[in-house]
């Protein structure tokens, strides 16, 4: 079932129809290069026939929207429960905190011109005892990350959200915790050359207590972000 396949069975937001419409054919902000790539992707089934560990407890079904104009990446961690439903990211309570964090609608998040969505895990890793989603699959960003970042040069904005994104992106200029880490925006982003990477908390309910705890993130940091994310979509 392609990525956006769910979305006919329910009532459509007006970037969902878009989404839909542009499943018929390649996208217009995709490079027939990238979007070959995509669709091989999108069929990816290498957690299931060939894991690292155990096997996906379910059907893969990959989740991505990266782009060939789009100047901003989102570097998330995975898809959860209600993303792997609707074959599009960040359709939960994260997605609109998440866009509320950037100060953009719907319309600009899901315009494929103006932001590239590639998470760290393609697929839905299923949930522990606890009901919290387990990491991302280790499979994902060995297999097709780098390619992927490679046919989209024109990105000079990363937003890593998550330890596991800014693991990949940031490498050994990542600090000990992810608290240190985003509390160390200024510096990480004065010492990025290009693109910039910013790295975010994950914007799930369960980091709402993180928020309490670090003021500091939407007195200083949220202005900054909103900043950067309107110059690059102005």
């Amino acid at each position: 079932m392609h990525q956006c396949a769910a979305l006919a069975r329910r009532d459509l937001q007006p970037a969902e129809r878009r989404c839909l419409s542009e499943s018929v054919d390649r996208p217009p902000g995709m490079k027939e290069e990238l979007a070959r790539l995509a669709a091989r992707v999108q069929s990816c089934r290498i957690c299931a026939e060939h894991p690292r560990g155990r096997p996906l407890p379910h059907e893969p079904r990959p989740v991505l929207r990266p782009s060939s104009r789009a100047r901003i990446l989102l570097a998330g961690q995975a898809p959860g429960t209600k993303v792997h439903v609707s074959g599009m990211p960040f359709t939960d309570a994260s997605g609109d905190r998440l866009r509320s964090w950037l100060g953009v609608s719907s319309e600009e998040f899901y315009d494929i011109d103006k932001f590239a969505i590639v998470p760290m895990g393609f697929c839905f890793p299923g949930q522990d005892a606890k009901g919290a989603d387990l990491p991302p699959r280790r499979e994902c960003a060995p297999a097709w990350r780098a390619e992927l970042m490679a046919l989209m040069p024109q990105i000079d904005l990363v937003l890593t959200i998550g330890g596991y994104a800014q693991a990949w992106h940031m490498g050994p200029a990542r600090r000990t915790s992810l608290t240190d880490t985003v509390k160390d925006w200024r510096a990480l982003w004065h010492a990025a050359a290009a693109p910039k990477v910013l790295p975010l908390p994950h914007p799930s309910w369960r980091n709402t207590g993180w928020l309490k705890k670090n003021p500091w993130f939407e007195m200083d940091l949220l202005p900054f972000l909103r900043s950067e994310i309107r110059y690059r979509l102005d």
